[in-house]
This record gives C-alpha cells, structure tokens and sequence, in this order.
C-alpha cells in the first residue's frame, strides 16, 4: 500500500444502490479512473445503479476486488442482511431457483430455521425440507416470496437463461440430542438480573440455565436456541375473541395447551386471513382476501398479530381444529450465548433485551424475550438446543490480539469470548467496543468489565454513549477517533469480530473501518475495501448479527 493518503474518491453509486459495501466502493473506484477525480459529482439513480448491476452482473465475480463476491458470500451480490428484499430479488433475477431460494432468506445465517440461508435454499430445492415458514427474521415477505419460488418446483418452468441443475435431496439424519431445534433438550430455568439500572429505557436481562443431565456443552461464539411459550394473558384473549372453551379438546391437548406453547400468535399469516374470508362476506370478505394476498386496505397489516385480527373481523367463529391449522408454529428463538463453558461448565447465559411496545392501547411482547425475561420462574424447564456458530469463532492462536465491537446485547458473545480467553489465559491482546444509551444506566457488566480492565486482561475498553450528550456517539464514531491504534492492531493480525443490529450497526462500522484502513493505511476506499474483504476472507473479519 502507498505511503501517502490519496484523495477520497467522489461518490457516483448512491448508497439505497442494491450492492454491497465492497462492490459500491469498487465501482466508485472504477468510475473515478475513468472520469478522473471531479470535486463534485452527479451520483446515478437507483434506477440507473441497478441498471448498471444487471450490465455487469457476469463481470463483477472476475473483476471485483479479492473477496467482495466470492465463497464468503457464495458469489451471492445479495448476501447483504440490509438489503431489503425486492432488491435481492432483483439481484438474483435470472440465477438458478436455488440461489433465487436463498435471495428470499433474511440474509443473517441465525440458525433459528436450523440451516444457514443457503442450506435451508438448497433444501427446501432438493425437496428434504418442506416447511416454508422457517426464516423468522424474515417473516411473512420470505413466506410469500418462497411460496411463489417453491411453485416452480412443482412443474412450473424455471425463468428464462437460468437452467436449474438437479440435485439430490440430502438424506435427514437425526441430530444428537440438543443439538438442533428438532431434537431439542430440557434446561432448568435458574435465574435472571436486570442489567440496566433503575431509569434506563430498555429492559435488558442476563439469564442462567442449567444444562446438568442434559449433556450439552458448548463453543464460545455459539447460540442457544429457546422455545418460548405465549403470555398467559394474551392466550385467554384469544380464548374470549373466539368463544370457545379453553379446555376444547385438539388431538391429545387443550386448546390453551396448544396457544401456549405450539402456535404463533403474532404476526397473523395470510392463512388466517384466508379462513376468516370463508367465514364472513361482502366488503369484510374482500379485505379478508386482500390481507391473505400481502395487500394492506387499511394501512394496518403489519401491526395485525392474531388478536388484532380476530378483533378486526369480530364475530367470527372458526372451527378450533381449522382455526389451529391456520395458524403457524411457535419458533424458538435464537440468542447469543454469553458465558464460557470452561468458566460455569453444566450452565449457559444468555444477554436478551425484553421487548414490550404500545399498539391500539394494547401491550404487545417479544414472546421468547419476555418469556425468559419475566414469565419463566426459577426451577422452571424450558426446551432448548445449542446453535453452532458459523461466523464467529476465537483465533486458533491464543496469541492473536482481538477487537470486539458489540453495543447493546450485541456485547453478549463478546463477554464469553473474554471469559474463554481468561479461563486458558491466552496471552492475546483483548479490545473490546461497547456502547449505549446512558453510562449511568445501561452500562452492561459494568463491574466485571472494568475489573478485566483493572487486571490487564481487557487490554482496552472503549465506550461509547448515544444519550450522554447533545450529540449521539456510536461505536463506529469512537473507531473513527482511535483509527490509528486500530490500524496498529491490524498489523499486528488483529482479528475482527462484530456483533448486534445488522441493518444500521454493522454496516456502519464496516464503513468506518474501511475509512480508517484508507486513512491511516494509506491507501485508495477501493484498495481499503479491498483489504477488509480479504479480512473476512481469511476469517479475521467475522460478524454475528440480527
């Protein structure tokens, strides 16, 4: 790389472009060499950048930089949680149905549909996998998107120049016990503490499970996935709006059994609003068919789960049995997991921010998040099954020094990477980037954290607080003022990892750390873009987000 910082390169590819960070800088790069650097430029419109995309769709993989499209990503352009999805679709326009699959995917590889994007593609393709409905982050859109794919599999043609090469179906193997959402475990619920102090806004709760009988060990960087069970008091609801006993009787359980802990309550899927179109006529019966198909009449799809529904077009009775089938299944819920098993071996934590907002003068609630953050008591069983990590892993070298990026609950992984490096005393340097709203009320591990300071195993601690000030300070901006010393660390082989909100956070500090590897690197965005893609190439760019 040159020794002497070059000029930025101006803008001529909009950010709302469908590229990545990596293929945004490159072709801005590109631009720049053939127009010449101009103080002031004319950026393209989407229309026209996603143009451009589809023109050089086959050149971008050969001519890219190092890493920006590669087996990282499965030359997949889309591979972008932040994207949203029409624009992946259009990406993937034309590719075999598989990758079309894997487009409709939230993008995120969270293990809560217990595959990655691309394996739970290549299922659902190869016929092993059926069930539609599995991405949970991305909810009712993925649904109908993969419901509209998965036709082409039954005899529909494919689209046009993108012929589809057979693929057996892997055969299913059962799972050793735990270690998949279907072949799930039984942990004792043991306790929980509220980490914000008494004035935060947020509602965060570290949680300890006891896995003893149960077998299970796991990795740092790993999930656990739980199965929650729905609010007492939303279930009575439901009960009430459709006047029907709570001790009706469903295969072998009641009816409240099976609200309680085998159905989704929120959001309504378009089934339901298929049934209710059977059950009711007229206008109500048009809307009916409306919300089944993804419209939105009323300007209110989105904030309609069972309840609201049932509400929306009250009077209805359905069937229970039909009822139940309209509905989806409750899914666990996947968190980072915050402990070392070689620090509290037979237990597991966990960091889950509670959720809890207003609609129509009603509470509504993150079900597994305040499941384990108020309604599960202490002694209480709750099924569960531990995740592999895919993207987040220590060094294989105790020696390398690490920088950690995770604000909010995103320091959850973090907190058992350092409990992990403690517990085998590995002599690697340890930063770690942490940040919130107030640092008098949402200072996660304060104690521990600064103690690991104090003793020298948190070699850095740096903070960043979003309402301390008349200005909003995240992460990213602190990387921006300590860019040096993480250049330094670079050069040292740092490795990377980042951790939390993966449509604002993550990428932003991906920006900030492509701008500090231009800066204090000395080098051109592209090249700088080029150098962090092939951080993540080699593994020492890793991110876990959501």
């Amino acid at each position: 790389m040159s020794a002497t910082p070059r000029p930025p390169i101006p803008s001529f590819i909009p950010e709302s472009a469908p590229f990545t960070l990596e293929q945004r800088t490159w072709l801005n790069g590109l631009f720049s060499g053939l127009f010449g650097l101009q103080d002031s430029v004319t950026p393209l419109s989407t229309a026209d950048a996603a143009k451009l995309l589809a023109g050089l769709m086959d050149g971008v993989t050969t001519v890219a930089p190092a890493g920006a499209d590669d087996g990282a990503d499965d030359g997949a352009p889309w591979h972008d949680p932040a994207m949203p999805l029409p624009d992946r679709m259009k990406l993937a326009d034309g590719r075999p149905l598989p990758r079309r699959l894997m487009a409709a995917m939230a993008q995120q590889d969270c293990g809560q549909c217990g595959y990655n994007c691309k394996d739970y593609a290549d299922a659902l393709f190869g016929k092993s996998e059926k069930r539609l409905n599995l991405c949970v982050p991305g909810g009712k859109d993925t649904s109908r998107m993969l419901k509209q794919l998965y036709q082409e599999l039954d005899g529909a043609p494919a689209a046009a120049g993108a012929p589809v090469a057979p693929t057996e179906a892997k055969s299913v193997v059962a799972s050793p016990a735990g270690r998949s959402r279907d072949n799930p475990v039984y942990a004792t619920f043991l306790s929980r503490r509220r980490l914000n102090k008494p004035g935060s806004d947020k509602e965060t709760w570290h949680v300890d499970l006891d896995l003893a009988g149960t077998d299970l060990v796991y990795d740092v960087g790993d999930s656990l996935g739980v199965f929650p069970a729905n609010d007492h008091d939303l279930v009575t609801e439901v009960l009430a709006a459709l006047d029907v006993p709570a001790d009706f009787t469903i295969g072998e359980r009641t009816l409240r059994e099976v609200l309680t802990d085998g159905i989704s309550l929120s959001p309504a899927p378009d089934m339901l609003f298929e049934l209710i179109s059977y059950l009711t006529g007229g206008e109500r019966r048009q809307k009916a068919k409306r919300l089944a198909a993804g419209e939105d009449p009323d300007g209110d799809a989105a904030t309609l789960d069972v309840l609201a529904a049932l509400h929306k077009f009250s009077g209805i009775r359905p069937d229970p049995e039909a009822f139940i089938e309209a509905l989806d299944p409750l899914q666990p819920r996947v968190y980072s997991i915050s402990s070392s098993h070689r620090c509290t071996p037979g237990r597991v934590s966990l960091t889950v921010d509670a959720v809890r907002y207003e609609i129509d003068q009603r509470t509504r609630l993150g079900v597994c998040s305040t499941f384990v953050g108020g309604r599960i008591a202490p002694g209480d069983k709750t099924r569960v099954y531990v995740q592999k990590a895919q993207h987040l892993s220590l060094p294989d070298d105790p020696n390398k020094p690490i920088i950690m990026i995770g604000p909010g609950t995103g320091v959850a992984p973090f907190r058992a990477f350092l409990h992990e490096r403690q517990a085998i005393a590995a002599p690697g340097r340890n930063w770690l980037f942490f940040g919130h709203q107030r640092s008098s009320h949402d200072f996660f591990y304060e104690d521990e954290l600064v103690a690991m300071r104090a003793a020298g195993h948190l070699t850095r601690l740096t903070l960043a607080w979003s309402r301390d000030g008349n200005e909003k300070v995240y992460v990213q901006h602190r990387m921006r003022e300590v860019g040096r010393d993480l250049w330094s660390w670079l050069n040292d082989g740092a490795h990377v990892y980042v951790c939390g909100d993966a449509l604002r956070m993550a990428r932003d500090v991906e920006t900030a750390l492509v701008e500090i590897v231009a800066q204090h690197g000395g080098c051109t965005p592209a090249e700088a873009a080029q150098f962090v893609a092939e951080l993540k190439a080699k593994g020492r760019y890793q991110a876990d987000v959501y």
